[in-house]
């Protein structure tokens, strides 16, 4: 056995060891949750409670050991005395409590991503396991102590080496799931990972710089670190798109983290949807900071003084509804400052007083107080005095309030007087349209000022009237039966009556807009309006932010090109840290510098300083004389490299992308080739694959940003420039696009497109 082979097996047997009390636990787990589940509805009901809260434990605890089944072991720390540490996903110990496998989140694991030969504390050596399902088949040593025995060992066994697990998994083919890269975090990525949890953290970085993982590695550190804080409140993650959160949905799962809540802007409001379409100057315009005034004006505008008011009859004596009585009664109802739906109950029973007081100051003796009822009761119910109060401070929801002022031209101008007419024209459109994306701000910010739905408050009243019962039942059964200070609390129990699982905090704040999180994540966070931002701070009132994104990247027109600008207002000055990354580890270094001098040469600000290797042709440029020929050699191009790179098994990707006036014409001509190449039954498959999971994509260069293929057809860049709304953003849309691949770029072109954009 050669000395490779033997350190291959010796590590097989430390894997083994692993992975044998992995399947104990789990079958411990599954025997436990058997039990449980054997026993049935039986018992009192404070048993049945609490074998409900035991396997709501076993069934948290069974889906965290199988989410962490592949690459259990990814890594070694040898100590100057010999001690060695193995590092992995989880923590294992024996049954006996002897530690087998130390949390890539602890501590005692830093030293595997952050140790350097200058700066290594005890540490000897660095060794990076790779596995291939359960077996080992590559063992890769980093000498941190250059005068130890490890040297000429590691030498001896051709182990010896730097980098390789990382460069191993930059070449693999890409799947329609982000992989996680625990096993390969680079030292300026593993310190903000560990960065504090009380501030907001920047991640700015380039293309492929691993921004993202970076970000949701942070997320699981977190959970793990503070994990008594951020399991009651949560971490909210909110992505561009619905493709995207696909795309990153297994990565915290597979870090043994379950339960977090992924959403998109437009989704970030419970039983809301946006599925209307509008102009990206429309959608800037809704994003300036100006409109939270604009919402606020057409609140106030439903609290005011109708010019004609009732006088009402009441036995037989008119009672006025007099403007000063309004007035005095709006002041009462805006010094309680509640939201405006709420506080018109205050103001409703203030003019009601009120108005009592009138009529009593008309009578010549002094009423009982079953009179004043009667008289107070006959102005509540009548129907002049309602339509007044309505008038004077009206009900109103938050979507009939954003659909009647896009609606309505001359209420925009009055609300919004900062708008040109052209601005105004852009707003407006019919009642009754589907929502946008850059309304779901302004709808948030209209709730926050309106509150509930007068008709759903009756019924929230009485909700919550019900789990104060609820809370009250559980500590007294608690409390009864001496079981209130072990593994069943008052919590637990009621939430086990009110039916939740495992994920009770994930559950709550899908379903509550007020719900507010101990920590979020915000991924291409330079697209973000700064209504975007107002709606987001509301949701973590303790500042605790991950932000990451690419200013060069910015597409958005009310997007951010500085974060400073953007930052500054939200956290103060020194409310924030800015972290970049600046190694490039996606894409091919002939592409890395393609993209970054045509950035730089259009203005933007490049991050990436390097990329870690380089690929032989990657790059391919191809000028043809017509746009006819163009869009056939598209097809080609993207048959030959699906041929390439997309397999039968579910991995390997390929996008094109081109503008909106050629994407039909591409698209047919894509799935032609492929028809010639792959047969009819192969692409009917590849077509039918879901948006977020296709093996063959055909998009504009806005739906691939955050994702990455192994190669990337880019047809007609100029065509896609001249279509943007601005310089800016035709600069980062064909940023983002040619920074997609992992493999191969290739850009085909008219010599009428290539003269008129240089690339």
């Amino acid at each position: 056995m050669s000395n490779y082979s033997a350190q291959l097996h010796e590590e097989q047997q430390a894997v083994d060891r692993a992975y044998h009390r992995l399947d104990a636990m789990r079958a411990q787990t599954r025997s436990r949750l058997d039990a449980v589940r054997a026993a049935g509805s039986h018992g009192s009901p404070t048993q049945r409670t609490e074998r409900d809260s035991f396997a709501t434990m076993y069934e948290d605890r069974l889906t965290q050991l199988r989410a962490v089944e592949d690459r259990l072991v990814f890594g070694r720390l040898d100590e100057n005395d010999g001690t060695r540490r193995y590092i992995g996903r989880i923590g294992l110990s024996s049954e006996g409590h002897e530690p087998i496998l130390t949390d890539w989140r602890a501590e005692a694991a830093r030293p595997f991503y952050e140790a350097t030969p200058a700066h290594r504390g005890n540490i000897a050596m660095r060794r990076h396991i790779t596995l291939r399902f359960r077996e080992v088949v590559g063992v890769e040593d980093e000498v941190l102590d250059v005068h130890s025995s490890h040297v000429s060992q590691a030498s001896d066994s051709g182990t010896l080496t730097g980098e390789g697990a990382l460069l191993a998994s930059l070449s693999t083919r890409r799947t329609g799931k982000m992989t996680d890269i625990v096993a390969t975090i680079q030292a300026e990525q593993d310190r903000i990972i560990r960065a504090p949890l009380n501030r907001a953290v920047v991640v700015q970085g380039g293309p492929g710089t691993g921004k993202t993982a970076v970000a949701l590695h942070r997320a699981a550190y977190l959970l793990y670190t503070h994990r008594r804080l951020l399991q009651r409140s949560g971490v909210l993650v909110v992505g561009p798109s619905p493709a995207f959160l696909h795309y990153i949905d297994q990565v915290l799962p597979s870090l043994g983290e379950t339960g977090v809540i992924s959403r998109t802007i437009a989704d970030l409001i419970p039983s809301v949807h946006a599925e209307g379409v509008e102009s990206p100057r429309a959608a800037a315009l809704k994003g300036d900071r100006r409109m939270a005034g604009v919402i606020a004006n057409a609140v106030a505008a439903r609290e005011r003084i109708p010019d004609d008011l009732p006088q009402v009859k009441v036995n037989g004596f008119v009672v006025p509804m007099l403007p000063t009585d309004l007035a005095a009664a709006q002041t009462d109802a805006k010094r309680t400052r509640q939201p405006h739906n709420k506080a018109r109950e205050t103001f409703v029973e203030s003019m009601l007083h009120l108005m009592t007081n009138r009529y009593v100051e008309q009578l010549d003796y002094d009423p009982d107080r079953s009179e004043i009822a009667q008289a107070r009761s006959s102005l509540r119910l009548n129907d002049q005095v309602r339509r007044a109060l309505n008038l004077a401070w009206l009900p109103m929801t938050a979507q009939w309030l954003i659909d009647d002022l896009w609606a309505k031209p001359a209420k925009l101008r009055r609300f919004a007087p900062w708008l040109s007419d052209e601005d105004v024209r852009l707003l407006t459109r019919p009642k009754g349209s589907p929502l946008t994306t850059s309304d779901i701000p302004l709808l948030d910010e209209a709730l926050e000022l309106l509150g509930a739905d007068p008709k759903e408050t009756a019924a929230a009243a009485r909700k919550e009237e019900q789990r104060k019962q609820d809370e009250q039942f559980a500590r007294d059964t608690l409390a009864q039966n001496g079981i209130g200070t072990g593994i069943v609390t008052s919590d637990m129990l009621l939430e086990q009556i009110n039916g939740l699982d495992e994920d009770t905090t994930a559950q709550r704040a899908s379903t509550q807009r007020e719900w507010t999180f101990g920590h979020v994540v915000v991924d291409e966070a330079q697209e973000l309006t700064p209504m975007d931002w107002r709606m987001l701070m509301r949701r973590c009132p303790s500042r605790s932010f991950t932000i990451v994104g690419d200013i060069a990247q910015t597409s958005a027109l009310a997007g951010s090109r500085s974060w400073r600008k953007t930052l500054n207002p939200l956290f103060g000055r020194n409310g924030w840290d800015l972290n970049e990354l600046t190694i490039d580890y996606r894409n091919p270094q002939e592409v890395s510098d393609l993209a970054s001098r045509f950035a730089e040469g259009e203005g933007l600000y490049i991050s990436t300083v390097k990329a870690v290797r380089a690929v032989p042709d990657s790059v391919e440029r191809v000028v043809l004389p017509d746009a006819d020929r163009v869009v056939d050699a598209a097809g080609e191009y993207a048959a030959d490299l699906a041929v390439r790179f997309v397999s039968e098994d579910g991995t390997g990707r390929v996008a094109v992308i081109a503008d909106d006036e050629l994407i039909e014409r591409v698209e047919a001509s894509v799935w032609d080739r492929l028809r010639g190449r792959l047969g009819e039954e192969r692409v009917r498959r590849l077509r039918a694959q879901p948006a977020w999971d296709r093996q063959v994509s055909l998009c504009g260069p806005q739906d691939v940003k955050g994702l990455e293929f192994d190669a990337v057809v880019m047809v007609e860049p100029g065509l896609i420039a001249d279509n943007a709304p601005s310089r800016m953003v035709a600069a980062s849309d064909l940023y983002v696009a040619m920074t997609r691949p992992t493999q191969k770029l290739v850009i085909v072109r008219t010599s009428e497109d290539a003269d008129h954009l240089t690339i």
